[in-house]
């Protein structure tokens, strides 16, 4: 492999662009890359090839459509009808972006991916690759990558680790590029319209039957339209005339119920988690003092984690957190340094 060359996964926006332009800077051999998601995504492969050709580098569209709707669509499918709220953006940076991705590099002779993703990896003392928030916490996207592995970290750089959004988009228009102001994605790519139960009924080919709303007595109170499509928290939409707010605190899948209740009852003191992606750490072997997000928008908290058997962690917070979702990754941090996390199974 080439040390000094390198695949740029390049999306259309402003910040792969960017990172391909300090890739090149730094005196890497670059070669851009689209992958090729989704049906309608060629808007963006053009935007891509545009910049790339601006940087004078050789370009691809690489089409893994078929590994997408395998690896991400059909977990996130099957993670709803089991009752569960993936997320899929952590799914996609493992199976794809850093990994059939990192294959090709590795395939065409790069040694690395550069990607346009705010977070910072660094070789630690013990050889460990290890995964730190981007200098911008506003902007810090290790939340989404705590599932990358010690092989995906080696071949991986980050040229926007220590820069600001607005320092990104500053580089862009300097250099005259087209998507220097465009406007982020926030949503799901393959859901743009947010509606969930709409995707899953098209891509399954399935309708999910109506049933009873109950409250924490278990008298109905109510009739939903599917239970595949309410999430833990959730105040809107359900419809219900209870005199105060009601909320959704559980879910029964078999039964195809959905419980109600106010938003004290979505409180719990600590969750279990498996699937544990050790990143600064070979594995936990000891209880230990950490910050946990439970979500990618929380604030961290205080917690301790303790292992347990068969690959489950209990992570216990200080403080009762709000609805601690199944699905959902926890993310641990010891400062800026991520710890690990893993996929929560329930709240306690």
């Amino acid at each position: 492999m080439d040390s000094k060359k390198a695949l740029i996964g390049m999306s259309g926006g402003v910040d792969s662009s960017v990172a391909a332009y300090f890739a090149q800077k730094a005196g890497f051999t670059c070669i851009g890359a689209t992958m090729r998601l989704l049906e309608g995504d060629a808007p963006d492969a053009r935007d891509a090839q545009r910049i790339a050709s601006s940087l004078g580098m050789e370009f691809y569209v690489l089409d893994f459509r078929a590994q997408f709707r395998e690896k991400v669509m059909e977990d996130f499918a099957r993670c709803y009808e089991a009752g569960l709220t993936p997320n899929p953006c952590i799914v996609c940076n493992r199976e794809l972006k850093f990994g059939v991705l990192l294959d090709a590099a590795l395939g065409l002779g790069c040694d690395w991916v550069v990607t346009g993703h705010y977070a910072r990896i660094q070789k630690s003392e013990d050889g460990r690759y290890v995964l730190r928030k981007a200098a911008d916490e506003a902007k810090d996207q290790s939340y989404f990558l705590y599932r990358l592995t010690q092989h995906q970290l080696a071949h991986t750089l980050f040229p926007l680790g220590e820069l600001t959004k607005e320092e990104a988009r500053t580089i862009a228009e300097e250099h005259g590029f087209i998507n220097a102001r465009k406007r982020d994605s926030q949503d799901i790519c393959f859901i743009p319209d947010g509606d969930y139960r709409a995707f899953l009924e098209r891509y399954t080919g399935k309708s999910y039957p109506a049933g009873d709303f109950l409250d924490l007595s278990g008298n109905t109170v109510g009739r939903h339209s599917g239970a595949v499509g309410y999430t833990l928290g959730q105040r809107k939409g359900l419809g219900l005339a209870m005199g105060t707010p009601a909320y959704v605190c559980g879910k029964d899948m078999v039964k195809n119920t959905v419980t109600v209740g106010p938003n004290e009852a979505l409180y719990s003191r600590s969750l279990r988690a498996n699937n544990w992606n050790w990143i600064s750490l070979p594995c936990l072997t000891e209880p230990l003092r950490v910050k946990a997000k439970a979500r990618s928008r929380m604030t961290e908290q205080d917690a301790t984690v303790y292992p347990e058997e068969n690959g489950f962690c209990q992570v216990v917070f200080d403080e009762p957190q709000r609805a601690l979702t199944p699905g959902q990754a926890v993310v641990l941090y010891d400062g800026d340094l991520v710890v690990g996390g893993g996929t929560i199974t329930e709240a306690l």
